[in-house]
């Protein structure tokens, strides 16, 4: 069996401007973290801790770049962090006095309605997230 190389491409965004996944990996799998990206197909890793998973996976990251390119594909936009994610636009229906107290809440402190919206909503899935 022959070996190919791959010359090393540099990536168009960095490691961190993509979302990863890190998860437990069950016994029966051998234990350990895996680390998946969402906008990468296929980009994966593991490692006997969460750290080690990160570090495994900047490798594999920096493979699946060279690889991807190496075949001549497009290699995908971060969509889930950074400059590059393109904002949504939400819209929901709320109660009159709920509306006149986001209003209010967002003068008092100085910022838009939509900005004060946004970090409740973070807050809120920060904690969720935390309690989980």
């Amino acid at each position: 069996m022959s070996e190919i190389t791959i010359p090393h491409v540099e990536p168009p965004y960095p490691f961190e401007a993509y979302a990863h996944v890190v998860e437990p990996l069950t016994e029966e799998d051998g234990g350990g973290y895996l680390i998946t990206f969402p906008d990468l197909p296929g980009c994966m890793s593991d490692g006997e801790t969460e750290t080690e998973a990160v570090l495994n996976a900047r490798d594999a990251f920096s493979a699946w770049m060279s690889a991807r390119a190496h075949i001549g594909k497009p290699i995908p936009k971060p969509t889930r962090h950074g400059e590059s994610a393109e904002p949504v636009r939400l819209m929901q229906r709320l109660p009159r006095s709920l509306h006149a107290n986001l209003v209010a809440r967002a003068k008092a402190e100085g910022t838009s309605l939509n900005t004060l919206v946004t970090m409740l909503l973070a807050e809120g899935l920060g904690k969720r997230e935390h309690r989980a």
